[in-house]
């Protein structure tokens, strides 16, 4: 044995000291590995639609319904299951509306006693892919004990009838049923899906990603592959100004500057100050606030239009300064501000001379374009100050850091947000960046190394370009996340004219039918083709046009279908999800999600239909053939190597 096994084996002996104790852990992974794999569940571009993203995340895309149907059959009729699901969907909401409808004590303890019955038999399914160590680990303080013995109890067994049923009554009697059934209800959710991916785009357009992110962080095992919208929060927060900027836009132009205000304590008055006194009058019609439901408040309509303006011109000249502080991105077509001509009333985009919608610009100097004006600089400086010292704001931004990257290969599949970026024969396009090219996944290792530069780097210059390169990654021809020749924000405020407007995306979107292109991207991240999936969202799958998420025969999966009330008039349908269970890949098409009240209430649970249905060929998934399995197998190697020290007397046990 080499000597520096022998240390590596010391070092485990601490954990595991006698021969009894390795062994026992070898027993106990073992076993683990022929467990079933546990379910994933897979979302993205959930853009701050909180009420969509709970209900989905309550029902784990149907899949408790599933455990439902399997575990009672015809035992129970639909109108009882359909209660039983929402009840563990909304616990909380339902008890209380039961408790409205059952007026005399003795049927809400017959109701108490049956729900708790019911819920322990689907929570014993839920759970039984499990060790009763994770079970046990995973059980609330509060009702540890007892849930822990009504799982293991037997009320079938005589010995055991009056005990367990005795621990039943005295929950009710004691008057801790519905915490009870709460508990057993989150316990389910919790058993139901193991783990969660959410591939990208938390933020923008709806009024809630603070609340998403507030789930999230409470979530028991997550996964986020960065969107492009994500990407611009990170930088903001990181102290980018060309991102902070787009994200204000972005706000402005859905009317969520409530965000920062309420949720994240952002100061806005400076840039609301610049606004009226720079703006003054009507404002174009190009930067009324858009909205899809009655929520917004109209009356700040014209303010916010005047703030969408004022922040909108500073971020058009923060990129100019960008672009040319970086002449190696060859960004010089998006510097257009020195190509406007304001008094003639016209712009120069591509060689064509298009007329402008709006001409009014009392903070653009043509002599500077690029320049801030002092109030501008001013407006920035505090903003980017406010951005800084938001707490909530940080501390949802380093989860994003902490628990996200840009791509992730996960049990055989590849998630990534947008795409790989190709040429049109599909070999991968280089990009270069401070003097090197990549392409493939070392773009994707070499963005992802920035992007944490910009947030955590102490260093002045590599945090600038860090941030610098944030920005990159939202809207850069070569970002992985972005995947389009160029972003036309300008030519759609100021000019009429649709065609500047095209953002021609890249190969990838053309070429993902091509199974020898997606074979050379699954290879390129390490990936057996056979067998592994591409899993990503970004671009929105247009349901109404015929359009499928299902690409190359099911190789590739687009899941974006339109999470966002922005986008459902044009997909036709509200997002697709997708769970990976040990028999296979589910995906599942969702309709708009109506009012928690409709939902709860009257039982009417968001219509959803399954859109593919793809089985193992062979046998179901067991945790051995997960990649948790091959770290337990390589475990198991080791604890077989420390046994066989303590044998041969290579190692003295410690206990």
């Amino acid at each position: 044995m080499k000597n520096a096994d022998l240390k590596y084996l010391s070092v485990l002996a601490n954990q595991y000291p006698s021969i009894a104790s390795a062994a026992t852990e070898i027993v106990n992974l073992r076993a683990i590995l022929s467990l079933p794999k546990g379910t994933e569940h897979f979302i993205t571009d959930v853009h701050g639609e909180y009420e969509q993203f709970r209900h989905i995340m309550c029902n784990g895309s149907g899949a408790i319904q599933k455990k439902i149907e399997e575990e009672f059959g015809s035992s129970l009729g639909i109108p009882e299951k359909r209660t039983l699901a929402m009840l563990i969907y909304y616990p909380e909401i339902k008890i209380k509306q039961i408790q409205e409808q059952i007026e005399d004590e003795e049927s809400m303890t017959d109701w108490y006693r049956v729900t708790i019955f019911r819920l322990i038999r689907v929570c014993k399914n839920a759970s039984s892919k499990y060790t009763r160590s994770k079970v046990r680990k995973s059980l609330p303080e509060d009702f540890a004990y007892v849930i822990d013995e009504l799982l293991a109890g037997r009320p079938d067994v005589s010995d055991q009838e009056a005990y367990y049923f005795e621990i039943i009554n005295s929950v009710i009697e004691t008057g801790r049923a519905s915490e009870l059934i709460c508990a057993f209800a989150h316990l389910i959710r919790r058993f139901t899906i193991d783990h969660l991916h959410v591939v990208g785009d938390i933020f923008d357009r709806g009024p809630y990603p603070h609340l998403i992110m507030d789930d999230l962080m409470q979530h028991h095992s997550v996964d986020i592959q960065w969107g492009n919208h994500d990407i611009l929060w990170m930088g903001a927060a990181a102290g980018s100004e060309a991102c902070m900027c787009n994200m204000l836009r972005i706000c402005a132009r859905y009317g969520n500057l409530g965000i920062l205000e309420d949720a994240y304590g952002i100061n806005l008055v400076p840039l609301m100050r610049l606004a009226l006194e720079s703006y003054e009058g009507p404002v174009s019609k190009t930067f009324a606030v858009r909205v899809s439901d009655d929520s917004y408040d109209t009356s700040f309509a014209e303010i916010d239009a005047k703030m969408h303006k004022a922040i909108s011109i500073i971020q058009f000249k923060l990129e100019g300064q960008l672009i040319k502080r970086h002449p190696d991105w060859e960004m010089n077509d998006r510097l257009l501000l020195d190509r406007m001509d304001p008094e003639k009333g016209t712009i120069l985009v591509d060689g064509v001379e298009y007329q402008l919608n709006d001409t009014f610009f009392p903070t653009f100097d043509k002599e500077h374009p690029y320049d801030l004006t002092y109030e501008e600089n001013d407006v920035v400086r505090r903003l980017k100050n406010s951005f800084l010292r938001s707490e909530r704001l940080q501390r949802h931004i380093r989860f994003l850091y902490k628990k996200g990257s840009l791509y992730k290969v996960y049990n055989g599949n590849l998630l990534y947000h947008g795409c790989v970026p190709l040429n049109e024969d599909g070999s991968f396009q280089e990009v270069k960046l401070f003097g090197k090219k990549y392409s493939g996944k070392a773009l994707y290792d070499i963005l992802e190394h920035y992007a944490r530069k910009g947030y955590y780097s102490l260093d002045p210059k590599e945090k600038r370009n860090g941030q610098d390169i944030l920005w990159y990654i939202w809207n850069h021809k070569g970002s992985p996340v972005y995947g389009k020749q160029k972003m036309a924000t300008f030519e759609r405020y100021f000019i009429d004219d649709k065609k500047p407007h095209e953002e021609a995306k890249n190969a990838y979107y053309r070429l993902y039918e091509n199974e020898e292109v997606l074979d050379r991207i699954l290879i390129e991240f390490g990936l057996d083709p056979d067998g592994a999936h591409i899993i990503n969202g970004h671009v929105p799958v247009i349901v109404k046009k015929g359009e499928s998420p299902i690409k190359c025969g099911g190789k590739l999966l687009v899941i974006d279908g339109g999470f966002s009330k922005a986008y459902q008039s044009k997909t036709g349908i509200a997002g697709y999800t997708l769970i990976y269970n040990s028999y296979g890949l589910i995906l599942a098409a969702h309709e708009p999600f109506e009012s928690l009240e409709k939902t709860v209430l009257n039982e009417t649970c968001t219509h959803s239909h399954i859109v593919m249905d793809e089985k193992n060929a062979s046998r179901r998934k067991m945790v051995g053939d997960t990649d948790t399995g091959k770290l337990l197998k390589e475990k198991i190697e080791e604890l077989e190597e420390l046994l066989e020290a303590y044998r041969s007397g290579a190692l003295v046990e410690k206990a």
